[in-house]
C-alpha cells in the first residue's frame, strides 16, 4: 500500500487549493492518505517557513519529501533563491511557489539541480494545473533508491595502488575540469547543521553534493567508478576516489563494491546502478561518462527521475538498447545532463568535443 500525508501549513490560499487538489489525485491514483506522517510513509509534502526551513526527518531511504516555500515576489535566479532551501529542508525536491497578482509561478527543483515550472491564473486555477503537477511528482515519489552499498575486502592485491584503468579515470576526471563540466560541489555544511549533516550521512552515506561522474569496465562483470563526493579533477586513491564495482544484489538492494583491506571507503556514485545496467547489458561499452551539461540533437529521458533510482537506470538503458550503436551513444536525463556511452573513455572525449552545451534546458 503507498502512503502519502502532509507536514506543516500553508499560509497562501492558492498554496491550500493545490495541496487539497493533490489530496484528491493521489488518493484518486491508489496512495492512501494519512492524517500524519508515520515512519514508512511513502510520500511526505512538507511544507517550510522560508524565515526557518525545518526538515521532515524521514525515518526510512523510502520516504520521497516533497518541500514547499512560498513567497510572493516572482525569483530572478531560481536556482540561487531556492536551491538551498531544498538542501536546508533535507528534500527529494521542492516546489517554489510564486504567487502574483494574477499568475502563480510553481517552480520545481531537484538535487541535481535540475528545475521546471508551471504558471497558471490566479484567478481561474486552471484545471488541469493539478493534474499537471501529479505527473511531475508521482513518477518521482514511487521510484526505488539503490544508494546502498556493500563493501567486501576482497579486492586482489595487484589493483591496491590502481591500473591503467584507473589512470585513465584520473585523466579523463582532468579533462572534465579543463573543460568546466565540474561543477562545484554545494557546499552543505554552509546552510546545515551538524545534526543534520549527520543525519543524511547516517540515512543516504551523504557527506557531500557532487556534480558528474565516470567509470570505465576492467572486465566482463567488473568496472571501475568514481566516487561520490569528491573531486573527480583530482583523483588518486583506489577505496576512496576509485571504486571497484563488482555487481548489484536485487535482494539487499545495494550496489557490491571491492576495497583494499583496512581502509574507510567512500560511497559509490549513485548512478552506479546506471552504469552497472548499461554494462551488463552492452559488452561493447567500455566507459561512461555522466556531465550535467548538453549537446543538440539527442533523445531524452521521459520524467527526471532521481539519481541513483532504478527508474532512471531503466530508462537510460532502454534509449541505449534502442540507439544504432548502443557503444557510442548521448542520452538526454531531462532537466539534468548527459550519460554517454563510449568504447573507451579516449573515444567519448573525441566524440563530445566542441559539441557541450554547459546549460542543460529546463522544460
Amino acid at each position: 500500500m503507498k502512503t502519502f500525508a502532509f507536514n506543516g501549513q500553508p499560509t497562501h490560499p492558492t498554496t491550500e487549493w493545490l495541496l487539497n487538489g493533490m489530496k484528491d489525485v493521489f488518493s484518486k491514483e491508489g496512495y492512501s492518505y494519512l492524517t500524519a506522517p508515520e515512519d514508512n510513509t511513502n510520500l511526505v509534502f512538507n511544507v517550510i517557513d522560508r524565515e526557518s526551513p525545518r526538515p521532515f526527518r524521514r525515518k526510512a531511504q523510502g520516504t520521497f519529501v516533497v518541500s514547499i516555500a512560498e513567497t510572493n515576489s516572482s525569483p530572478e535566479d531560481i536556482h540561487k533563491e531556492a536551491y538551498p532551501y531544498l538542501v536546508r529542508s533535507l528534500a527529494n525536491h521542492l516546489m517554489y511557489i510564486a504567487h502574483g497578482d494574477k499568475e502563480t509561478e510553481v517552480h520545481f527543483l531537484t538535487p541535481e539541480q535540475g528545475s521546471y515550472s508551471l504558471t497558471f491564473s490566479t484567478e481561474e486555477k486552471e484545471n488541469n494545473v493539478i493534474e499537471r503537477v501529479f505527473t511531475r511528482l508521482e513518477p518521482l515519489a514511487s521510484s526505488q533508491l539503490v544508494i546502498d552499498n556493500d563493501f567486501v575486502e576482497d579486492l586482489p592485491e595487484e589493483l591496491w595502488q590502481g591500473d591503467h584503468v584507473t589512470r585513465s579515470l584520473k585523466e579523463s576526471g582532468a579533462k572534465l575540469d579543463s573543460m568546466d563540466l565540474l561543477p562545484a560541489p554545494f557546499p552543505l555544511e554552509e546552510v546545515l547543521s551538524d545534526r543534520d549533516i549527520r543525519h543524511l550521512k547516517k540515512l543516504y552515506g551523504i557527506g557531500g553534493l557532487s556534480y558528474g561522474n565516470l567509470s570505465a569496465r576492467k572486465d566482463n562483470n567488473h568496472f571501475w567508478m568514481s566516487a561520490s563526493g569528491i573531486d573527480k579533477g583530482n583523483m588518486n586513491d583506489v577505496g576512496k576516489d576509485f571504486l571497484y564495482i563488482t555487481g548489484y544484489d536485487d535482494e539487499k538492494n545495494t550496489m557490491k563494491v571491492s576495497i583494499p583491506p583496512q581502509i574507510t571507503p567512500k560511497r559509490a556514485s549513485v548512478d552506479a546502478i546506471e552504469h552497472w545496467m548499461i554494462y551488463k547489458e552492452h559488452p561493447e561499452v567500455g566507459a561512461i561518462v555522466h556531465v550535467h551539461a548538453w549537446m543538440d540533437g539527442i533523445e531524452a529521458t521521459e520524467f527526471n527521475y532521481p539519481c541513483g533510482t532504478v527508474e532512471l537506470a531503466e530508462a537510460v538503458a532502454d534509449i541505449v538498447s534502442k540507439s544504432e550503436d548502443p557503444s557510442r551513444t548521448v542520452v538526454g536525463l531531462k532537466n539534468h545532463g548527459l550519460t554517454i556511452t563510449g568504447t573507451s573513455l579516449e573515444d567519448i572525449f573525441e566524440r563530445i568535443e566542441g559539441k557541450i552545451i554547459p546549460q542543460v534546458p529546463m522544460q
